[in-house]
């Protein structure tokens, strides 16, 4: 907490003296503000973690100031209010109104030290919150710049407005609990809990006990409709959902309420439902899996969730956000992915999509052979593949310097002609109209070894 910085305001210069002589003594930062003017810029360019803030001063009154930082700041620092005229009516109003603490002048400087290390204890407690609680809670924002990326969030902005019943599909790891989660946090659901029931991890003689509740014995167990009351219910992989309670899930969408199992009262329904599968549930309706009402009644707004190789310039960002992520919340050791690693990666097909991608940049921070990841371990990765196996379709990424745009391409230009003469330098340079030796040097300088390509050859 040494560290920590502190902005003292007050409108006595001598006091604003001593004690920033005090606390530097203590190794703080400190910064003086000798009036609210002063003190709102110090709050915006010295960003305090804890305020020192004089009661009675000229012009803008410090408990005025510290009911309009509470308003308006979303993270306001700690504050402890000062006064030489102060009594207990108005430390208790300082107190509700956020003040930390009260400190009476002339201040003591053993109780201003020690006030001071507690409210920035608490600072410390309240930032370990907040970091723990974003932790924690589910990803609810789908991540990508892309034009197909910008289109879906422009969509689920657009269906979140609504009442609307919707139908997610796509392929395994593809993002569709995120995409449903970032509906209800857009919603006007949103301050109502989103409940998730994964019908493909429940048996299927449970599954109606899970989603309606029961009653037996007068024992009455509520099920995810009664605690998605009023918010959101996601029921994922609904093509896993048995015929049976399929039926008694069309009932209840059609009659807006519905009986627990083994219970005669009806219990109304108060839920936006969103549905999601992997399966194409067109095929299992005619197969008879799947009750064409139902599907008809759930996919009244379709939402596709493109495949990562759909959208492959997304895929430096979404290493970033994962590697971030790895490294404040696992405290796994960072790493660098330089631009030939990068473009294997952009490069490759990822069936098993954002999942595989997260999981993917997880093992190769756990394994941490080093500050930058190779192409070599990328390919290991990959599934010992090598930079012949994946696709040197080049993927332009418009994000990116112009010189690593370039590389970019160089390389891929490279590596297919590598392919074509079986890592053959001396074809290459002809092929490219390239004299060897700078060939070479452009070789080593975007990392591509000519024996990877000869390995292929039986």
């Amino acid at each position: 907490m040494k560290n920590n910085r502190i902005l003292i305001t007050d409108d006595e210069p001598e006091i604003c003296r001593l004690v920033q002589e005090i606390l530097e003594d203590e190794s703080f930062i400190v910064s003086t503000a000798g009036n609210a003017e002063e003190a709102r810029l110090a709050l915006k360019e010295f960003k305090p973690d804890l305020v020192l803030l004089d009661i009675w001063m000229p012009g803008t009154d410090g408990i005025t100031l510290l009911k309009e930082w509470m308003e308006s700041e979303e993270n306001p620092p700690s504050i402890v209010m000062m006064s030489g005229h102060g009594n207990v009516e108005t430390a208790v109003d300082a107190i509700r109104y956020g003040a930390y603490d009260f400190l009476e002048k002339p201040l003591s400087m053993a109780k201003l030290l020690v006030t001071v290390q507690r409210a920035l204890q608490n600072v410390q407690l309240r930032n370990e919150n907040v970091q723990l609680r974003q932790q924690l809670q589910p990803a609810d924002n789908l991540l990508g710049n892309s034009d197909t990326m910008l289109q879906l969030k422009e969509q689920i902005k657009l269906i979140a407005r609504t009442e609307s019943w919707v139908l997610i599909y796509g392929e395994p790891g593809s993002g569709k609990e995120v995409a449903a989660r970032m509906i209800h946090r857009l919603s006007p659901r949103a301050d109502a809990e989103l409940v998730t029931i994964n019908l493909a991890a429940i048996p299927a003689e449970n599954i109606a006990v899970q989603m309606f509740g029961s009653e037996k014995n007068g024992i009455v167990t509520t099920g995810s409709f009664e605690q998605a009351r009023g918010g959101t219910l996601l029921l994922d992989e609904i093509a896993d959902m048995d015929l049976d309670t399929q039926t008694k899930l069309i009932g209840a969408l059609r009659e807006n309420r519905f009986l627990r199992v083994g219970g005669s009262t009806p219990v109304e329904l108060d839920v936006r439902v969103i549905a999601a599968t992997t399966h194409k549930l067109e095929e299992e309706v005619t197969a008879g899996r799947f009750r064409e009402d139902l599907y008809y009644r759930l996919n009244v707004i379709p939402i596709k969730m493109p495949p990562l190789r759909e959208h492959p310039e997304d895929v430096n960002l979404l290493i970033e956000h994962n590697l971030e992520r790895m490294v404040s919340v696992d405290h796994l050791p960072t790493r660098r992915f330089p631009a030939e690693s990068l473009n294997i990666l952009r490069q490759y097909s990822w069936p098993g999509n954002v999942r595989e991608l997260k999981n993917l940049v997880q093992r190769l921070l756990i394994l941490n052979r080093g500050e930058e990841v190779s192409t070599e371990e990328v390919q290991a990765a990959l599934g010992k593949r090598t930079v012949a196996d994946v696709p040197t379709q080049y993927a332009p990424d418009y994000n990116q310097s112009l010189r690593d745009a370039r590389d970019d391409f160089e390389r891929s230009y490279l590596l297919h002609h590598l392919k074509q003469v079986s890592g053959n330098v001396s074809e290459l340079a002809q092929i490219t109209g390239m004299e060897r030796t700078h060939l070479y040097r452009k070789l080593k300088a975007l990392d591509i070894n000519p024996k990877n390509s000869r390995k292929q050859q039986p």
